[in-house]
């Protein structure tokens, strides 16, 4: 038996004892589901109809119908058709109340389904509206076309005039290098050629 806890119940066995061992809860919601439609069918038309229709038939046919197959004597009062009409209101009664207790309990679950959705939904907002203000702050962190714009034209007015400062030193340590060579003048011809001495060799 222990090696058998494992085990599938055969089909045949699993219907049987489902249906001689059903639980509380699906006796309770097949009784309310039957009990809710034979209250919905007393609130139609069609109920009042068949049933003025069987009253109708009945009063006449143990008014007006042979006397040896009368049942329920008008003489009487028609005791039968009374006493069925009055189990009938008084079976309807709480039928009717069966049937507003399980609608009551589908508005309630209705209402707290309607309570968790709403609650989700304000969630939802809250987190989307803080996405969006930080969203908002990040787009203003972020440099705009002008910014990116005046810090290009900064950058290079700043290059030009690094530039411009680097040609005039350049020049100035060009000036300063020909003056000494000025100063100096050209060299005398005979220094520069070599004098001849008596010899006829140049010193």
């Amino acid at each position: 038996m222990p090696d058998q806890l494992d085990q599938p119940l055969p089909k045949n066995r699993a219907r049987w004892l489902r249906w001689t061992h059903p639980s509380r809860t699906s006796r309770s919601d097949t009784s309310g589901r039957v009990a809710e439609a034979i209250a919905r069918f007393s609130g139609t038309p069609t109920f009042l109809i068949w049933l003025t229709a069987f009253v109708a038939v009945w009063m006449a046919w143990n008014s007006w119908g042979p006397e040896e197959m009368r049942f329920d004597k008008a003489e009487l009062g028609f005791t039968a058709l009374t006493l069925m009409l009055s189990l009938q209101a008084s079976y309807s009664a709480p039928l009717i109340l069966l049937a507003q207790n399980r609608q009551d309990d589908r508005d309630r679950v209705t209402a707290e389904q309607d309570r968790q959705r709403a609650e989700r939904n304000l969630e939802d907002t809250e987190y989307l509206t803080r996405e969006i203000a930080s969203l908002r702050l990040a787009m203003n962190d972020v440099a705009t076309r002008d910014f990116v714009r005046s810090e290009l034209r900064d950058l290079l007015s700043e290059i030009l005039a690094e530039e411009q400062r680097t040609r005039e030193e350049i020049s100035e340590l060009a000036e300063e290098a020909e003056e000494p060579r000025e100063a100096r003048g050209p060299a005398a011809p005979g220094r520069r050629a070599g004098s001849i001495g008596p010899g006829g060799r140049g010193e």
